[in-house]
């Protein structure tokens, strides 16, 4: 197993709380990393028919068994045990003593707060960044890096990334989706979330996705809350102030893992990637997410936002220092001209004492130092902890 990034602040926050709970997505390499943290701990997983069923009939009898510690995986299959495990640490607050995984994040957040409130820290983990997929391999080409994606499993073994990725969208559907709700149309709720990659990058419109889908408003309304609960896809909120300047206030749409869009898009080779017109919403989707990956790793919030006026002028990528932010143009042409500076330019001038710098991040392989906005190109962001942007 390669290092995660995330496995010394892991190590860290068990070391202060007596519950650790990891969340993310299914095969985000979440059991792997707490079986390497956590060599000597039992591990149980609510996967099991038997085991869960033993849990969910007699949880104390379950949890007596398990009283030194444990890892307790898929915690959310068996929703009162948090309830339980509440008590025992409250009666022996030894850290590190469960770490608990979970693949729901709503769902299972619910559970973790209500009854582990300051008892346990809450890490998410999402699929490698670039920078651990090139601890196991030297970096492909920018069009088959996307097409890839970033599951652990896809790299560690070698997979063709279609074949897992179709197998991996087949059991979310099969199997998760059947335990986070009542889905009875699948045809046409697999339509939608197909409808969700050809919008990947846009701002949300719930009227026009339930009508192309053939469902209503409040049912693509549930259907993108269950997509965000099972960490298929990300909403990403836009920046604005409470001055009286009017800013779109629609949030944009954006996958966990590219790789999936792409082959929700039906992409197959890297070359067809370059070639789409979604090219470069699959680009500002990878960027997006590696900004993302970075503050989860270091144990932050989702708190990352782009910007965009009524008269389109946009930031990609607002991402908070202090009391400021870091705004990164996302641009996937390998070529730089002027265009790619105008929505830095103007951001600069209307919000000056928002700004603490800004790049652009590209789709080129050599970077330029320009006086006012550096312009950095993609392999960079494989530079821990993605600090490139």
């Amino acid at each position: 197993m390669i290092s995660r990034d995330i496995a010394p602040l892991a190590l860290r926050l068990a070391g202060q709380y007596p519950v650790l709970t990891l969340t993310g997505p299914r095969q985000s390499g979440k059991t792997t990393l707490c079986r390497a943290l956590f060599p000597t701990k039992p591990y149980v997983t609510l996967e099991d028919p038997d085991i869960r069923r033993f849990a969910e009939e007699d949880p104390r009898g379950f949890l007596a068994g398990l009283s030194a510690g444990a890892v307790i995986d898929e915690i959310q299959r068996a929703p009162q045990l948090p309830s339980y495990l509440q008590s025992m640490v409250d009666a022996d607050a030894s850290p590190g003593r469960f770490v608990l995984t979970g693949s729901q994040q709503f769902e299972l957040m619910s559970q973790v707060s209500q009854s582990l409130a300051g008892r346990t820290a809450v890490l998410r983990l999402l699929p490698f960044t670039l920078g651990e997929v090139a601890k196991m391999h030297p970096l492909d080409t920018l069009g088959q890096t996307l097409l890839s994606g970033f599951y652990p499993r896809i790299h560690d073994r070698g997979l063709d990334p279609s074949q897992a990725l179709g197998d991996y969208f087949t059991t979310y559907v099969e199997r998760d989706l059947r335990q986070l709700a009542a889905v009875h149309d699948v045809q046409r709720f697999e339509r939608f979330v197909r409808l969700c990659a050809g919008r990947i990058g846009q701002l949300v419109n719930l009227v026009s996705l339930g009508n192309d889908a053939g469902v209503s408003h409040s049912t693509a309304r549930a259907w993108l809350d269950l997509l965000q609960t099972s960490y298929i896809v990300h909403v990403l909120p836009p920046w604005f102030t409470n001055t009286s300047k009017r800013l779109v206030k629609s949030p944009k749409l954006f996958f966990h893992d590219v790789g999936l869009a792409c082959w929700l898009l039906g992409l197959r080779t890297g070359e067809q990637v370059m070639r789409d017109p979604l090219f470069g919403s699959l680009f500002e989707n990878f960027v997006v997410m590696e900004a993302l990956k970075s503050r989860f790793n270091r144990g932050e919030d989702a708190s990352i936002y782009f910007y965009r006026d009524a008269t389109g002028r946009e930031i990609d990528l607002l991402i908070p220092e202090g009391r400021q932010y870091r705004a990164v143009e996302i641009k996937a042409g390998a070529t730089v001209n002027s265009d790619y500076f105008s929505g830095l330019n103007a951001f600069a001038r209307t919000y000056p004492e928002a700004l603490a710098g800004g790049s652009v991040l590209f789709g080129g392989s050599e970077g330029q130092s320009r006086s006012d906005w550096p312009v950095i190109p993609w392999t960079r962001l494989q530079t821990p902890p993605a600090e490139a942007v």
